[in-house]
């Protein structure tokens, strides 16, 4: 096949992919220490939507390293900072840095990985209410949970509770 034509269905000589070594071998590689994944055992804080969707007001958060041209760049390494990204913004200001996963894809057709186009699209045709402003970039893959915690999720937090979005659509990458 061409590319850009389907993939045909079929097998693979491959084997899976086993990420949680992967994972762990890309943080040795980092020189961190060996990683200790987070774990949670408070319940979800998810809740049933009270309305149709197509009066939801939907707030993008996405962990892919999106910013938006002009803005300063996330860097590779355990950047906890966030990027405000205004609902409007054409998808063709969209950038990203990311140092865990391979942005090719998502460079040529940022909604792979932050639908905020998707998101618009879905808003005109009456399928959401609005899409939320600001929409959110920041960096996931960080090391160190505490920091994610006391720094990236208080100033995401912060955020949504001032738009007051009836859904966050958190696109982790």
């Amino acid at each position: 096949m061409s590319p850009g034509q389907d993939v045909a269905r079929g097998t693979s000589e491959l084997a899976n992919p086993d990420y949680i070594a992967e994972t762990l071998r890309l943080y040795d590689g980092l020189g961190y220490p060996a990683y200790h994944w987070a774990e949670r055992t408070e319940p979800s804080a998810f809740v049933p939507i009270d309305k149709p969707l197509s009066e939801c007001s939907v707030m993008l958060v996405g962990s892919g390293g999106l910013y938006v041209r002009g803005q300063i760049a996330l860097h590779t390494k355990d950047d906890t900072s966030i990027r405000l990204i205004p609902a409007d913004t054409p998808t063709t200001d969209l950038r990203i840095n990311h140092f865990a996963y391979d942005a090719t894809d998502a460079r040529q057709d940022p909604n792979c990985v932050f639908p905020l186009g998707r998101l618009r699209q879905l808003a005109a045709d009456g399928s959401i209410g609005t899409v939320s402003d600001p929409a959110i970039g920041f960096m996931g893959g960080i090391y160190s949970t505490r920091r994610v915690l006391a720094e990236t999720s208080e100033y995401i937090l912060d955020q949504v509770t001032k738009a007051q979005p009836d859904i966050v659509l958190l696109v982790p990458v």
